[in-house]
């Protein structure tokens, strides 16, 4: 399978998914600096989060692209970046993906979340993949919710997946997939 940018970038209408751009980099600090949702569930971004932590992302996802291990979009409405949606490619000898997603607090609730996880998967449906997994904590619901709207099936829990230092707990992953034929 090979990973390539789409080009044109993917959009709906509504949500554009493009790569990471050096443009980005103060509205990455300023959607995950401080977020409780984000610090909660993201327990590996750093805290605060900031325009170095932001530029080297940038730079990690350039070379993710460029190694075929990850393909990491902005989530641009309105011409500005307001989240991100990413697929690890965890197995691509099996074109097996992990999707993962995050959006700044202030554009919650709007279901562009769940337009930018839509349009990665059938992107990543259309370059080759085969399966797409999600994971979210149990206790995310908002997570597991976009999940659902997004098509993915729930296939059970991964109990006691890692420990997470910011909830001082073990976290249970539900586990979602999704395959071509479901979208």
């Amino acid at each position: 399978m090979e990973v390539v940018r789409p080009d044109p970038p993917l959009s709906d209408g509504v949500v554009l998914l493009r790569p990471w751009e050096d443009g980005d980099v103060e509205a990455l600090v300023a959607g995950i600096n401080h977020d409780p949702e984000i610090t909660a569930w993201l327990e590996l971004i750093p805290q605060p989060y900031t325009v170095a932590e932001a530029r080297t992302w940038v730079g990690l996802s350039g070379s993710m692209w460029h190694e075929q291990t990850g393909s990491s979009f902005a989530l641009v409405v309105d011409e500005e970046a307001i989240g991100g949606v990413g697929i690890n490619w965890i197995d691509r000898d099996h074109a097996v993906g992990d999707i993962g997603y995050w959006l700044r607090q202030d554009a919650r609730g709007h279901g562009y979340t769940t337009r930018g996880v839509v349009l990665a998967a059938r992107w990543a449906f259309e370059i080759g993949c085969e399966r797409l997994q999600l994971r979210a904590d149990a206790e995310n619901e908002a997570s597991q919710r976009v999940a659902e709207r997004a098509g993915f099936t729930r296939e059970g829990v991964q109990r006691s997946a890692r420990y997470n230092p910011r909830l001082d707990r073990r976290m249970n992953f539900v586990v979602y997939s999704l395959l071509p034929v479901e979208i």
